[in-house]
């Protein structure tokens, strides 16, 4: 079983070709540079790089692989959820190299993909818990199975990835602001400022950071941007999102230990969990309730073709292909 896959569901255009042994004969990631001159994703924009540097990376994915097109089994791509300009390069694309050779397509939901992520390096044990840090999406995950996976709560308006990237571009960082911010932060104070934490006292499992954004844009507007204030200010904000995480995190286990559901370990999946402070601060909590903390290997943390591989492998390929599935920007986990 080859499979070959395409990612757009945002401003990364990837394409990999693995096989069912978990062999990766090429997987190549493409981020686009254009939405650097804007502070942030331009749909418009991010269809057309889709559709400049598709076909060229495809043609290198193969040359590196040193396989033919007529030796993929499988066709499989991003449908949602994500922007639908995007989605609909990518699985176009990849429907049509299916239709041409008469094979397969399969459609590949991008949420549950970074979800089972882990499985690739890892031994999960189940039920699991998985903490979804993206650009577009935040939530916690309850994974019964593979099969089975349930969302226990989500953000209600921005994603922490959306947010880190935002912030980022208050304080004057380049798009995407987020590894920027990390770095400035080792060097601060975390507890120099007192953020909002929205939601934290809540009995529920959702989150909300736009009230966070606002917080520190009122700050921003108060301070000169001198390199001790963006370091302390960008070292709060990390602790403050932590302190949500974690708060969260403590919830959910609350809630699933009421249920007679034990969590043995958590995972962290997508571009966030990248950022090694806010991991940290999460496996010393979770070390003290004896529960393991796992990540996906770091190719397939931010947005990238190999976990829509992986997750096209662990379907039953029979029961899903459909050529004719639409992309849909709000897709859902089924």
């Amino acid at each position: 079983m080859l499979v070959f896959s395409i990612e757009t569901s945002c401003d990364e255009t990837s394409v990999c070709i693995m096989d069912k042994n978990k062999y990766i004969y090429s997987h190549i990631v493409y981020s686009q540079e254009v939405h650097k001159d804007h502070g942030g994703v331009v749909p418009e924009l991010a269809s057309r790089a889709h559709l400049e540097i598709i076909q060229k990376i495809t043609t290198q994915a193969f040359k590196e692989s040193r396989k033919k097109i007529s030796d993929i089994d499988v066709f499989a791509a991003t449908c949602g959820p994500g922007l639908i300009g995007p989605l609909l390069i990518g699985s176009t694309f990849s429907k049509s190299l299916a239709i041409a050779l008469n094979k397969p397509f399969v459609p590949i939901n991008h949420i549950e993909s970074h979800i089972l992520s882990p499985s690739f390096n890892n031994d999960l044990e189940y039920p699991h818990l998985c903490l979804l840090l993206t650009g577009g999406h935040t939530g916690i995950y309850l994974v019964e199975s593979k099969k089975n996976i349930i969302l226990l709560g989500e953000t209600l308006d921005d994603a922490l990835g959306e947010t880190f990237d935002k912030i980022g571009k208050l304080l004057g960082f380049q798009y995407p602001g987020g590894p920027e911010l990390e770095k400035r932060a080792l060097k601060g104070n975390d507890t120099a400022y007192d953020l909002p934490t929205p939601l934290i006292n809540e009995n529920n499992l959702d989150f909300s950071f736009s009230g966070l954004k606002t917080a520190v844009n009122h700050i921003v507007k108060k301070n000169d941007l001198n390199n001790k204030f963006i370091e302390d200010l960008s070292s709060s904000f990390q602790f403050c999102v932590s302190k949500i995480l974690i708060e969260k995190i403590k919830k959910a286990l609350n809630k699933l230990e009421t249920e007679s559901k034990k969590i043995s370990s958590i995972s962290i999946v997508g571009g966030v969990s990248n950022n090694r402070y806010i991991a940290k601060r999460i496996e010393d909590f979770l070390k003290s309730h004896n529960i393991k903390i796992i990540f996906p290997t770091k190719e397939m943390m931010s947005d990238n073709a190999a976990m829509i591989a992986w997750s096209c492998l662990n379907k039953d390929i029979n029961d899903c292909k459909d050529i004719l599935f639409k992309a849909n920007p709000r897709l859902e986990i089924k």
